[in-house]
C-alpha cells in the first residue's frame, strides 16, 4: 500500500475517533430528553440514514443479498440479533451516563475496553497471551481496585461499557458484515422497538424546536464515524488503528474535566495511571521485538523443560 493510501487511512481512523470523543457535547445539547428517548431516536434515524446511503451508493441490492444469506443461516442472524442488542445496550449506558455527569467513568471504560476485548478472545476463543498481556491486565484490575475501594463502590457505568462493547465485538465474528451493511441490519432488528418507544412516550417533533434537528441528526452522528473508521482501518496496520483508538477516551475525559467540570481526585488519577500504564505495556507486548522476545523465552523454557 502506497504512502497516499495509508495517510488517507490515518485520516479516516483519526478522524472516526475524534467524532466519538466530541459526542459528549451532542448528547448534552439533548439532557433534557431522557436516555431512553435519545436512544430510540438514535436508533430509527440512523436507519433511515442508512438505508438512504445504500440507496445513493447503489448497494441496496447488496443489502438484500445478505438479507437472504442471513434467512438461510441462522447463525448470522443470531450473531445480527445479539450485535443489535449489545450495541443498543452501549449506547444507553452512554448517553445516561454523559446526561448524567459520568463522563469520566465513561472514558475510563473505553480506555479498559481493548482488554476485555483480549481477554474475551482468550476465554471463548482459546487465543494465547504472553507475560506482557497478562501484565497489562493485572495494571488494569489495579485500576478498578482504586476506584472501587476510594469511593467505596464498583464502577459499575465503566465496566458495563466495557464488557458490552467487548461482548459486540466478539458477535461481530459471527455475522461479519461491512460496516454499512451490519449497522443497516442492527438498527433494523430494534428500529419497530424504538419507533413504539417513540409513538407511545415522544412528543412529536416541531420545526420550530432546534432539538429537533439534533435528534434527526443523531443518525448520521452515529453512522458517519463507524463508516470513517470503516474506510481507514483497512488502509492501516492494526498496531496503528490501536494507537488512535485512544483519543476518543482521552477527548472524552478532557471534556469531562474541563468543560463539564466532573470531578477528577487523586484517587482518579492513580486509577487513571495504572489504566495508562497498563495500555502502553498492552501496546509494546503488541510490537515484534516484544513477540519475538517472549518467543525466545518460551522456547527457552521449552527447551529446559525437556
Amino acid at each position: 500500500m502506497n504512502e497516499r493510501e495509508r495517510k488517507l487511512g490515518i485520516f479516516y481512523t483519526a478522524a472516526a475517533y475524534l467524532m466519538w470523543g466530541i459526542l459528549p457535547i451532542y448528547w448534552k445539547l439533548l439532557d433534557n430528553y431522557a436516555a431512553a428517548e435519545i436512544l430510540a431516536h438514535r436508533i430509527v434515524w440512523s436507519f433511515v440514514f442508512m438505508v438512504g446511503l445504500l440507496v445513493v451508493t447503489k448497494q441496496f441490492s447488496l443489502l438484500r443479498a445478505h438479507f437472504v444469506e442471513m434467512w438461510k443461516q441462522p447463525k448470522l442472524a443470531i450473531g445480527v440479533l445479539a450485535s443489535a442488542c449489545l450495541i443498543s445496550a452501549n449506547w444507553f449506558i452512554y448517553i445516561w451516563a454523559v446526561n448524567h455527569d459520568h463522563i469520566v467513568e465513561a472514558s475510563l471504560g473505553y480506555y479498559i475496553n481493548p482488554l476485555f476485548s483480549v481477554a474475551l478472545g482468550m476465554v471463548v476463543l482459546k487465543e494465547r497471551l504472553n507475560i506482557w498481556q497478562w501484565v497489562s491486565f493485572l495494571l488494569a484490575l489495579c485500576g478498578v481496585l482504586v476506584i472501587t475501594f476510594q469511593y467505596g463502590k464498583f464502577p459499575l457505568v465503566a465496566l458495563s461499557l466495557a464488557l458490552s462493547f467487548a461482548f459486540y465485538g466478539l458477535t461481530k465474528k459471527l455475522a461479519s458484515f461491512e460496516a454499512a451493511i451490519g449497522l443497516t441490519f442492527e438498527t433494523m432488528v430494534v428500529m419497530p422497538i424504538s419507533l413504539v418507544y417513540l409513538i407511545i412516550h415522544s412528543e412529536p417533533l416541531s420545526l420550530s424546536n432546534w432539538q429537533t434537528f439534533l435528534l434527526v441528526g443523531a443518525g448520521p452522528a452515529t453512522a458517519l464515524p463507524l463508516l470513517y473508521f470503516a474506510k481507514g482501518a483497512k488502509r492501516i496496520s492494526l498496531t496503528m488503528v490501536g494507537f488512535l483508538q485512544y483519543l476518543s477516551p482521552t477527548l472524552s475525559l478532557m471534556l469531562g474535566v474541563f468543560l463539564f467540570h466532573e470531578s477528577f481526585t487523586k484517587a482518579h488519577l492513580y486509577a487513571f495511571s495504572c489504566i495508562w500504564l497498563a495500555l502502553i505495556v498492552f501496546s509494546i507486548a503488541k510490537t515484534k521485538r516484544m513477540q519475538g522476545w517472549h518467543h525466545k523465552i518460551a522456547q527457552r523454557n521449552s527447551f529446559g523443560a525437556r
